[in-house]
This record gives structure tokens, sequence and C-alpha cells, in this order.
């Protein structure tokens, strides 16, 4: 049998991580952080054990690269749904009802998500999280900032500290309350976006999370098997 090409192995390592980004929010999602282990996501994920550390350097990481996928794709919706709209205030409506939105109803998910990066692994750039930080980077620009390198990092900490607020135990403040606080800073009407208590345009906050990640991520029937064997051998080609 003929070697594969690198094409082919690449996009096989890009389908294994993607399934384990997508195992990894729903078994986070269903049982929380620490009832999850890094075998419970491989084998949600149909990928070989083996696999996981070589994609990511352990659960916490790769924990957060998925919750950072959910966001960027999340925002993503928002501010290409219908009607679409080039206003830079109403796209910054949009990007902070989507954040806060995600704290409503992906609770879980959120909490560990903020304990993660305050914790000893602390906040870790990954493709999900540039793409994540290229979108509200745009979307501060689109709303008039004049040096979106300084805005920018100042919006991610008011929706940072917005979902940790919102999420505290003990002490959580209401989400209509601290969108109006963030709608007040950046001089917004309370209508944009998608304001509380309003239906989620097009299904933004859906909690199937699988049309954030390939279609072809999940590999169904007789194949699996066969499919990890190729997936652990491209694995440690390329090592």
């Amino acid at each position: 049998m003929s070697p594969r090409s690198a094409s082919v192995n690449e996009e096989l390592r890009r389908r294994s991580r993607e399934r384990l980004l997508q195992a990894a929010l729903e078994l986070v999602g269903e049982r929380g952080y620490d009832a999850t282990t890094l075998g419970d996501i491989a084998d949600r994920a149909g990928s070989a054990r083996g696999l996981v550390s070589y994609y990511f350097p352990g659960k916490r990481l790769l924990v957060q690269s998925a919750v950072h996928r959910l966001m960027h794709r999340t925002l993503e919706e928002a501010l290409e749904r219908e009607p679409r709209t080039e206003d830079g205030r109403e796209r910054m409506a949009r990007a902070i009802d989507a954040i806060l939105g995600l704290t409503r109803d992906h609770p879980v998910l959120m909490r560990q998500h903020m304990a993660g990066i305050l914790q000893g692994e602390g906040f870790k750039q990954c493709p999900e999280q540039r793409r994540l930080a290229e979108l509200l980077s745009d979307t501060t620009a689109r709303y008039g900032s004049a040096d979106a390198a300084v805005d920018y990092p100042m919006l991610r900490a008011l929706l940072m500290g917005s979902v940790y607020t919102a999420l505290v135990p003990g002490a959580a403040m209401p989400l209509p309350v601290l969108r109006a606080e963030l709608f007040r800073r950046y001089g917004l009407d309370w209508e944009r976006g998608a304001p509380p208590g309003a239906e989620a345009p097009d299904g933004t906050y859906r909690e199937d999370v699988s049309r954030f990640f390939a279609p072809e991520s999940r590999e169904s029937g007789h194949g699996d098997g066969q499919e990890r064997s190729r997936e652990a051998d491209g694995a440690g080609q390329s090592k």
C-alpha cells in the first residue's frame, strides 16, 4: 500500500482534533470538568487515547480551546445573522449579547473556562482563541475605535469580568444588570442586539454545538476503528 500524502495526513489530523474539541464540549457540559477524563473525551470522539496528548498538552487546555471555539463560532453567528449589518454599534451589541448568551445557556462550560484561566495554566493562546480575538478586534474597529489594539483588550476584559460576575457562586449578578452596564459603557440602545427575554435570532444560542465543527468530523459505522488506526499512524509519522 502506497504511503498517504501529506495532505491526507493533515486532513486526518484536522478531523481528529475537531472530534476531540467537540467531545470535550459535550462531556464537560453534561458531566462537569472534574467528572470528565481525557479517556472519556477520546472515547466520545472515537479517537485513540494517545492522540489526546498529541494535540493538547492537558485536559485544561483542551477544554479552554473547545470553549474558545464555542465563543468564536457563536460570536460569528451573531454578527452575521440576518439582517446582516455593517452598523458598528449594532455589531458591538450583538457581540456583547453573544457572550452573555453563552453565560446564560452554557453556564457549566463558561464557569469551567473561567476557572481554568484563573488556575495554574492561565490564559493560553490557541488557534481558536486567535480567531475569537480577531473577530472581537474587528468588532471594536467597526464600532469606531481609533486604536483597536488598545480598545480590544479592554472589551475582552469587560466581557470576561461580566462572565465571571454572572457565574461566581453566592454573589452572582443578574445578566440584564451586567448587560445594561456594558451597553451604557459603549453608548448602545437597549433594543439593539438580542435584548433579554427576546427569542435568540436564528437559534444563535442553541444547545447543540455540533454545527460549530466540521460536518465530517464524526465518522459513523464500522469504519471507526480503521479511522483511529490511520490517525494514530499519521500522528506517529508527523512527530
